[in-house]
């Protein structure tokens, strides 16, 4: 799915974070070559990982600074060509 997105013209500008249950660093490097802005491994409870994706999120929409916002795919993006 990564290579996917990557590899659209308009998609590919959309931040990805990759939300897996690997710690391998073959596994991490890959995502990360292939375009991944971010790699999370899942933690193994619930608690936590409701924890992570809270982190995830403000993180993404609070602290992050993106370029200007422009309209793809009927979204507000924070990357525009």
């Amino acid at each position: 799915m990564l290579a996917e997105i990557k590899a659209h013209p308009v998609l590919r500008q959309i931040p990805v974070v990759v939300l897996t249950t690997s710690r391998e660093s073959l596994d991490i490097q890959q995502c990360y070559k292939m375009g991944a802005s971010s790699y999370v491994a899942k933690p193994n409870s619930f608690n936590d990982l409701v924890d992570v994706l809270k982190t995830v999120g403000k993180y993404w929409l609070e602290t992050v600074e993106l370029p200007p916002s422009c309209p793809i795919m009927g979204m507000e993006s924070g990357i525009c060509d």
